[in-house]
């Protein structure tokens, strides 16, 4: 494996253990597997570390309510969609064959494209020609003219999807890409971000400490995290209106599963956000 980002890589895994160790209950990938270029067979694939099964279902439940959201958009008409940080995610791969006429951006580094495009022809996986792919660096402030370049339209509504990237990058870079999305008309945005570690308590910080150490020692630490009411500050300030913030317990209730009952209070999140202007 020389994927520039072992993080992506290792989302990529979790992804496809989904498929097999949980048949994909939460969230079907077909082409989780596939992207990897691995065997369903793949011990790394097949056997479970410990402590795993809450990180992957969280993972599976964030790009289900992502792209439950993306349906929902697309019913409403939106064409565009904007993934922020593709990494080995097959949302664009797919596209076609659930949103027809509509156009997918995948916004990541450039040695991260370069990569992943040689990976896919290597693998024989089809590029579709609704798939582009915009290089841009995340702590600059070029995304919107880099989408611009790519062809995407201004006046026109856009969906965003931005998973798994909000904790490598400093606030500064959040909040400009947050400004950025909000330009667009009926934007909507799905990202994931974490709570401060010292709001977890127990075991549950024990691992989110261990976990914070392991991305630290692939050179890509965790930078940002927020208090709920900081986060919802900040959308609020550039330019979201519509928020609305899934923690455990709302996770619980939009699968319809029972109420989490536990004395931790912290919660990995996932947002979905909208702007009304015009």
């Amino acid at each position: 494996m020389d994927c520039p980002s072992t993080t992506a890589w290792r989302v990529a895994q979790h992804r496809a253990k989904h498929q097999i160790l949980d048949r994909g209950t939460i969230f079907p990938d077909p082409l989780a597997c596939p992207i990897l270029g691995l065997d369903e067979q793949d011990p790394d694939l097949t056997h479970d570390q410990p402590g795993e099964k809450s990180f992957r279902s969280f993972l599976a439940i964030r790009s289900r309510i992502a792209e439950d959201k993306l349906a929902n958009a697309v019913k409403r008409g939106t064409k565009q969609v904007v993934i922020l940080g593709g990494g080995l995610e097959t949302l664009g791969l797919r596209g076609p064959c659930s949103h027809k006429n509509v156009t997918f951006f995948e916004v990541d580094s450039p040695a991260m494209h370069v990569w992943k495009q040689r990976h896919l022809a290597s693998l024989g996986l089809c590029v579709p020609s609704s798939l582009i792919f915009v290089s841009v660096d995340f702590e600059t402030v070029t995304l919107i003219k880099d989408l611009i370049t790519a062809g995407i339209n201004t006046t026109q509504p856009v969906f965003f999807s931005w998973l798994g990237v909000v904790p490598y990058l400093s606030r500064s870079s959040i909040e400009n890409t947050l400004q950025s999305a909000a330009i667009f008309p009926d934007s909507e945005i799905v990202f994931d971000y974490g709570e401060p570690i010292e709001n977890y308590s127990g075991h549950h910080r024990a691992l989110m400490e261990k976990r914070s150490k392991l991305v630290e020692s692939f050179g890509e630490p965790w930078i940002s995290r927020f208090q709920p009411e900081e986060m919802h500050s900040l959308l609020q300030n550039t330019g979201f209106d519509d928020i609305l913030d899934f923690d455990r317990n709302r996770i619980a209730s939009y699968f319809g599963w029972p109420p989490v009952h536990a004395t931790q209070k912290a919660s990995p999140h996932v947002v979905c956000a909208r702007t009304h202007n015009n």
